[in-house]
Formats: structure tokens, C-alpha cells, sequence
């Protein structure tokens, strides 16, 4: 399957506004791929490099051993039904977590994250979307500390928080993207100076496409529509054995990535419409739980997501790239 143009929406009226890089683990759920599209049918950001990252050793999206080779792989079939083979930084992260926290994995992908960082010839703000672990940017720092100050980091991942909101029913062991890797969390929270807005469980949970929405909104626009709706489908299909199933609602957990960098405020730039608290950044420990530390640098975390937004402007996109 292969887009006949480039689904890029070119509007004169948007300029870029904002740099970012995107580190997601492609091979797992297929969210990624929905946040992915999102943002490169986003003008008002430049997307200078797409970052695919491994998962938790023997997770079950992908249980291989080449977990970052299989989600460049999955990214390129996305870009090519986008008609987007080619036009972006496309790299494979590491195939593991940081061995400890003071040891970086020195990748492809760690040094064009220090590179994009530390340009002087732009002034736009550079973002770091990661739906996934951190490995790539802790590394990047360790290599590189000077990037601290220069980046912000918008992560999808930590369990809740305590006087924020419940951990949700049966939950158990570390949340999903902070336990493909501990060691580069702590890295990030524990040590590093990097600027952080921070995405929690209670938070992303809250973004649900139902399957009505993915079967109207969705599915019937074009090559992407398509594709993005075949992918959702095989994981409800792969999920029929569960008990029950799971229901007629999808977590687009990864979509706040595109609300809080693409779909900022237009006068005093921000991402007005989505609500967090600042707090002090916690430490984490090893076996993934916040350690309270009062003395640590303020940190946003966000409480809610501007769904409306968020899915609106998804399938308004979808609808008139479809139409190229």
C-alpha cells in the first residue's frame, strides 16, 4: 500500500512554530502510529527526526529481540502509505535499556538528538515527544549534558500520583513506558536539568476513540484512514480471546504529543486548552514508584487533554489529506 502523493498539508496561513523530535516504540501499539500520522499532517511544526525505540524485554507487542529494527521497519510503512518515504530523519534507537543509569547507549539516534539540540541557527523551541522509554534522551544527555537547557521533554509515561488520581483497576508493577526503562528515567527526573511536561497514566487513559468514531471519522478517508483503522482492528481481533474483550473504546494514548507541541495556543503560544499542575520533579526509584523530593526543579504534569481538540483536529486532517 502506497500513498500516490504526499499527504502533507500545505497552508500558507501556517508557519512552523516549533521543532520536534518524535521517539516512539512502533512494533507495540499501533497508537503510535495515530500520533504519528497526526503530527506529520501538522504545519505548524517541523518534525526533524522520528526516533524508533524498543520495548520491555519480551513484551508482548513484540517479543522479539530486534524490537527498534521492527518499529523502523513499521514508521517506513507508515511514511510510505503517506506518501512520506524518504523526506524525514528516519532511526533506529537502541534494542535495549541503558545498562545503568550513568551509562548511555551511544546511538545514531543519541547523537542527532545532541545535533538538533544544540543548532544555532534557529530559534524555534525544540520539543522531545516520547510515547515510550527514554533511553534515546537520557543517553543523548549523559553524552551531552548541555542539551538540558535547550530542550523540552513531553513524555506519555509514570503511574499516577498519589493526590492526583487512583492507579486504575488490577494495575500492577511499574507503568507500561517507564518500565521499558527505568534506568534512563531516572536519568532524566534523578539528574538531568531538562525541562519536562509530563503525560501520566491517569492522563493518557483519558483519551478514547471509540470504535464508532474509528469506523466514521477514520477508516473512510483515503489510503491512511485505511491503513491506521486495519491496525487498530487487528489488535481488537487479537484481543477477542480476552475475557469480554475490550470493549468498543480505544486509549489514543500517544495523541497528547500532537495537543501540548502542534496545537498550542495561537497568541502567547502554549497549550492553553489542556490543564496540568506544577510540581516538584520526583525522583524515581528503582523499582518504578516517585520518591517525593522537595527540592527537585518544577515540573509540569498534565492533568487533563483536550480530547475535543485533540480527535477534531485529527479527523478534519485525515478528511483533507484524503482529498489530495
Amino acid at each position: 500500500m502506497s500513498g500516490s502523493s504526499p499527504l502533507a498539508l500545505d497552508w500558507p496561513l501556517v508557519r512552523p512554530r516549533a521543532r520536534v523530535i518524535v521517539d516512539n516504540d512502533f512494533s507495540g501499539d499501533p497508537d503510535d502510529l495515530v500520533q504519528m500520522a497526526h503530527h506529520l499532517l501538522s504545519p505548524s511544526v517541523e518534525i526533524r527526526a522520528i526516533i524508533a525505540s524498543h520495548l520491555s524485554v519480551g513484551d508482548p507487542w513484540d517479543r522479539s529481540t530486534q524490537q527498534a529494527a521492527n518499529a523502523l521497519a513499521k514508521i517506513n510503512e507508515l511514511l510510505d502509505v503517506m506518501g512520506l518515504a524518504g523526506r524525514h530523519l528516519v532511526l533506529k534507537g537502541a534494542e535495549t535499556a541503558l545498562p545503568a543509569p550513568g551509562r548511555p547507549q551511544v546511538t545514531p539516534a543519541a547523537e542527532a538528538i545532541i545535533a538538533e539540540a544544540m543548532r544555532e541557527d534557529t530559534d524555534l523551541p525544540l520539543y522531545f515527544a516520547a510515547g515510550a522509554g527514554l533511553t534515546e534522551l537520557a543517553s543523548a544527555w549523559l553524552m551531552e549534558p548541555r542539551i538540558g537547557k535547550r530542550i523540552t521533554l513531553v513524555w506519555i509515561g509514570g503511574p499516577e500520583y498519589a493526590d492526583i488520581a487512583p492507579p486504575p483497576p488490577g494495575s500492577s508493577g511499574p507503568e507500561y513506558n517507564l518500565r521499558i526503562d527505568i534506568a534512563a528515567a531516572q536519568v532524566v527526573f534523578n539528574q538531568s536539568d531538562i525541562a519536562i511536561w509530563q503525560v501520566p497514566r491517569s492522563t493518557y487513559r483519558q483519551l478514547l476513540l471509540s470504535y464508532a468514531e474509528l469506523l466514521t471519522n477514520v477508516r473512510p478517508h483515503g489510503a491512511l484512514g485505511r491503513y491506521l483503522a486495519d491496525n487498530i482492528e487487528r489488535v481488537m481481533q487479537w484481543t477477542s480471546g480476552f475475557r469480554h474483550g475490550i470493549g468498543e473504546t480505544y486509549v489514543m494514548g500517544d495523541s497528547p504529543l500532537v495537543t501540548l507541541t502542534a496545537l498550542q495556543s495561537s497568541f502567547e503560544a502554549d497549550p492553553s486548552s489542556s490543564s496540568y499542575v506544577t510540581r516538584p520533579a520526583p525522583e524515581i526509584a528503582d523499582d518504578g514508584s516517585y520518591v517525593p523530593d522537595s527540592g527537585g526543579r518544577p515540573i509540569r504534569v498534565y492533568t487533563q487533554i483536550d480530547g475535543r481538540l485533540t480527535f477534531g483536529d485529527f479527523f478534519a486532517k485525515l478528511q483533507l489529506a484524503a482529498q489530495i
